[in-house]
């Protein structure tokens, strides 16, 4: 995108800057969504904002208003002159002296980016991670923070293993997601996803899935998914076909694929 909103104001991407010294950049002391665009309208931008919050509130940093925010957005679509793609909303805790412990009073900045694109379908194959596990008991495992570098390593170490992304298991060994979407399973009673009590994050995909009352949340152990009759990986820009895990080939189920890429391309 040539244009980025900041703080409140549209700038070049070539003039758009950030202090070294705030705690998104020094401590990845922040908070992002990234939010579906559709022919220049923002897709489900209530659920995103609910998580936004949520995350807010748990790491203690002032989030805007929903409305202020959700203008702020379509402002940045208008400027970039963005269709089909994707508007990254970035809030950090602001600029900071040292130290962990955050200041008192803090000046949030935020920003907005953007990419184009459309809502991606391909079939992928994974390995589950030795390196990196999700703590089902942290905090951090709900919310959607900046502090991205246990994925950043998953993924790297499926890169080696010639991978398209890696599986998380949580520290009970179960199956909790991929380094960028939720997990769902087809088995013979149907959809099934992992509850955030495994360590999730709580997508937006998935709780699409949910309300439309077609998946279940139980636990999902790895044999359960080598012996599934489908394997999906979801979020709000992609559905993704695990074709296999751990170099076991895994079964195909076109019906489930069907109704979950109905729901998610509404």
């Amino acid at each position: 995108m040539s244009v980025i909103w900041l703080n409140g104001k549209i700038y070049p991407a070539e003039q758009a800057f950030i202090s070294p010294q705030d705690r998104g950049v020094t401590l990845g002391d922040g908070l992002f969504e990234t939010l579906r665009i559709k022919n220049g309208t923002v897709l489900h931008f209530s659920l995103h904002y609910q998580r936004l919050y949520e995350g807010g509130r748990v790491l203690g940093i002032p989030v805007p208003e929903q409305d202020d925010t959700l203008r702020a957005i379509r402002e940045f679509v208008m400027h970039a002159g963005l269709k089909n793609g994707s508007a990254r909303l970035t809030i950090t805790r602001g600029v900071a002296p040292r130290g962990l412990l955050p200041p008192e009073h803090c000046k949030p900045t935020v920003f907005i980016t953007g990419a184009t694109g459309v809502f991606r379908e391909q079939s992928v194959s994974v390995c589950v991670s030795k390196l990196v596990r999700r703590d089902e008991l942290s905090p951090l495992s709900y919310i959607k923070s900046l502090s991205y570098l246990p994925g950043i390593m998953a993924r790297q170490e499926a890169a080696q293993m010639g991978c398209d992304d890696a599986l998380l298991l949580n520290m009970q060994g179960h199956v909790a997601e991929s380094t960028i979407s939720n997990i769902v399973v087809q088995t013979e009673e149907g959809l099934i996803t992992p509850p955030v009590t495994e360590g999730v994050l709580p997508g937006i995909a998935r709780r699409m899935l949910l309300d439309a009352g077609i998946m279940q949340e139980r636990p999902i152990s790895y044999e359960d998914m080598i012996g599934a009759q489908g394997v999906y990986l979801t979020n709000s820009l992609s559905l993704r076909t695990v074709t296999h895990v751990d170099g076991k080939r895994i079964s195909y189920h076109p019906e489930s694929y069907g109704k979950v890429r109905e729901i998610l391309e509404k």
